[in-house]
């Protein structure tokens, strides 16, 4: 008698949801499964460490590594760009070919949409992706002061701290080369407070730490218009001698043509299992729009594409095992909000939580800056 064939589970995108699930999945099934994790790029850079890279804290070098360690535990890496998902026909099509698939994690992030606003990518800076973060860090080396402008273009955006922590760290920067008294620095946002998902104790808290170090802020502001040397907000021109902007993000294209985007272009998903309209197909991670109980969205970060990482890869290896009883995601996350000085805060709570998210605040300590640079170095060694 022969042995039935292994499960193909394919999991697309290898950042940092992608990566958990083809581990945990490679690991629960082993012999039982084909693992194929399909990322086009060939380094995966490590996003929350780009902000100490922007500030000169941290080299290129440091903070990305090649997918040779995914391959070591078994999973098979393909890089290619995906072109199309047919769950009609369970395969996914790549600029290399076609691959099948009985189970589909789609993890391919959100992208960034400078095209949207003209002068956008021409005229302001973001800390995004390793080439942006390279040049803003080169541009803040050349400034001698003047104003900074911080502005995030719309939402949702990824990370909901990463502007504010952007505008600190530029702050303590400044402070560092001694520009911080010839230097302004104002953030502009759609948002009525920072951290709005997180509730008013939090959009409270790190409006204080921006007030506490001189630094405007401008809620309900948004971004109209970008010029050579100013950006027009909330219907007023306001110049700059440098504009750090959170470009806008969208939906990958190959998501809105798959059949499994929602009316916003993003993949609804049961917020428990992660599973999509296809039951064969789960999406984790910024792709993805969660509603929230008061009317808001799960944030896209990535210590959520984790935790729904875990669930998913659990689910699917006792499906293949014939097992029916689900994990359910649980919506808990922390985050750290790095303030300058060698200091980051922390929120962390339940983003479940019924009527209101239930998120603590934790002042800005020396002790969670040290806890961020573990955890940068434990996720850096651990999956790849």
């Amino acid at each position: 008698m022969t042995s039935p064939a292994p499960q193909r589970v394919v999991v697309l995108g290898g950042g940092i949801g992608g990566q958990v699930a083809a581990t945990r999945l490679k690991a629960k099934l082993g012999a039982d499964a084909r693992v194929i994790l399909v990322e086009r790029s060939t380094t995966f850079t490590f996003a929350p460490s780009l902000l100490w890279l922007m500030v000169g804290k941290r080299q290129p070098r440091t903070i990305t590594r090649d997918y040779s360690g995914l391959s070591r535990r078994g999973v098979e890496v393909v890089h290619a760009s995906v072109t199309g998902i047919d769950t009609a026909a369970a395969e996914v099509q790549t600029e290399g070919g076609t691959i099948g698939y009985d189970y589909l994690v789609v993890a391919l992030g959100a992208a960034l949409d400078l095209g949207r606003i003209p002068g956008l990518a021409e005229h302001t800076h973001h800390p995004y992706d390793l080439p942006s973060a390279e040049r803003l860090r080169d541009a803040l080396a050349a400034f001698r002061g003047g104003r900074v402008t911080v502005a995030i273009a719309s939402l949702p955006y990824k990370c909901p701290a990463a502007p504010y922590e952007t505008a600190m760290l530029i702050d303590g920067y400044l402070r560092e080369r001694g520009l911080h008294d010839a230097s302004r620095i104002d953030l502009y946002t759609p948002e009525p407070l920072p951290l709005p998902v997180a509730g008013p104790h939090a959009g409270y808290s790190v409006a204080a730490e921006l007030a506490a170090r001189g630094i405007t802020f401008h809620p309900r502001t948004q971004l109209e218009a970008v010029e050579p040397s100013a950006l027009r907000l909330g219907g007023e021109l306001v110049p700059h001698d440098l504009a750090v902007v959170i470009p806008p993000h969208r939906p990958p294209a190959v998501i809105a043509a798959s059949g499994l985007a929602g009316p916003n272009g993003w993949i609804p998903v049961d917020r428990s299992t992660l599973r999509t309209r296809a039951s064969n197909v789960y999406a984790i991670g910024d792709n993805t729009a969660i509603p929230l109980e008061n009317g808001m969205l799960l944030p896209k970060a990535g210590v959520f594409a984790h935790g729904e990482a875990e669930v998913v890869a659990a689910n699917i290896a006792r499906r293949v095992h014939g097992d029916l009883r689900e994990d359910a995601f649980d919506g808990h996350g922390t985050c750290f909000l790095e303030t300058g000085g060698g200091k980051s805060g922390l929120a962390r709570g339940d983003f479940y939580a019924s009527p209101l998210p239930r998120v603590a605040m934790h002042r800005p300590r020396r002790t969670w800056h040290a806890a961020k640079i573990g955890f940068e170095q434990y996720w850096l060694r651990r999956w790849l």
